[in-house]
């Protein structure tokens, strides 16, 4: 199986689900909001931070053109100038540096998603460990090709991608060198539908393009999450905020600090719960397994009497034969004497 180091953590099937929690705009325009979230996700127990690295004018222009608008029926965002949205949600550039260093002191792993080449100029001096590429970045083939050339890992989420797409980012990042790739299965709605996660996909893109495979959600909640993992999922980012009710940009399908800590738990948990495709009894069923039914003596018996339903019985514990046996026993006579509570073996009939 496929792994990658992201900062102090190896990513892989044989490690606990890497959750990634998503700042995005929830910081709502203020950095001690910013660096509150920062510190609620060092105390949920997931390992990494992930950002938004660009500006504004850097995502897209200042023009008011019917194109660059959200449809008007678009649940969060409807309506909404792209310029003036980006402005609104972006994490200021200066920002970057105090959360960073907040981060790395709460132990936690943090990089961003860059959205062209000053964005990975600025987390290339904040040495950043990793890039996220978004989904729909995933047909910028110049900017995923810049990005794997830092040697760093990509992590590259695939909503609204083909097979073919997601096989020319791959292939271009594998083109520099760079082999360090997680590829996540994702929806890009906002919020997404359960119906829509296609989590079957998930050992699809493990196989298809021998990666490490992961889960980019945007549902409500930790359910679909937890399914992901059981299907192969080693990574899981999921937008996180303070408060659903503050409001925000992604507040909307974002999870609260509780309900990101109950993310890293019950992920991990279903990681445990794995196992390896055997069928067989556990070393922890031992105790139970030795109390399994039998056939005892259960009255005392001299040699020479009959076997009988009355002195021979299917009991617990095990020890005696199995209880499919007592047809065969009964009517036969006992060899030697036996107290009650003796397991019955072949040698006693």
């Amino acid at each position: 199986m496929r792994e990658v180091r992201i900062g102090k953590h190896t990513v892989g099937a044989g490690h606990r689900p890497f959750v990634i929690a998503e700042m995005s705009g929830n910081h709502n325009g203020s950095l001690d909001r910013a660096l509150a979230i920062v510190d609620a996700v060092a105390a949920s127990g997931a390992q990494a931070l992930k950002l938004q690295t660009y500006r504004a004018d850097t995502i897209t222009i200042d023009v008011d053109a019917p194109a660059f608008r959200i449809s008007s029926d678009h649940s969060l965002w409807g309506g909404e100038n792209l310029y003036s949205l980006y402005e609104k949600a972006h994490t200021p550039w200066e920002w970057h540096a105090p959360i960073f260093e907040r981060a790395a002191s709460a132990g936690l792993t943090v990089f961003s998603s860059p959205f062209d080449s000053t964005a990975i100029d600025l987390l290339e001096s904040l040495d950043a460990p990793a890039y996220k590429i978004a989904s729909a970045e995933i047909v910028d083939l110049p900017l995923i090709e810049l990005a794997a050339r830092t040697g760093k890992p990509l992590v590259i989420s695939t909503g609204m991608a083909d097979v073919a797409e997601i096989h020319a980012a791959v292939a271009t990042a594998r083109a520099t060198g760079n082999d360090q790739l997680v590829v996540l299965g994702c929806t890009a709605s906002y919020p997404a539908s359960p119906e829509d996660s296609n989590l079957r996909g998930i050992p699809l893109i493990a196989d298809a393009f021998d990666v490490v495979p992961g889960l980019s959600d945007h549902t409500m909640g930790i359910g679909v999450p937890v399914a992901a993992v059981a299907l192969g999922a080693c990574v899981i980012e999921k937008h996180v905020t303070l408060s659903r009710g503050d409001g925000g940009v992604d507040s909307e399908f974002s999870l609260e600090p509780a309900e990101l800590t109950a993310l890293v738990t019950e992920t991990e948990r279903a990681w445990r719960a794995l196992g390896s495709p055997r069928i067989g009894p556990k070393d922890s069923e031992r105790e139970v397994l030795r109390l399994r039914r039998s056939l005892y003596v259960v009255a005392d018996v001299a040699e020479g009497d009959e076997v009988t339903v009355e002195n021979v019985r299917s009991i617990r514990p095990s020890g005696g034969l199995p209880p499919v046996a007592l047809s065969t026993v009964l009517g036969r006579r006992f060899r030697a004497d036996a107290v009650k509570g003796t397991p019955l073996t072949w040698d006693l009939v």
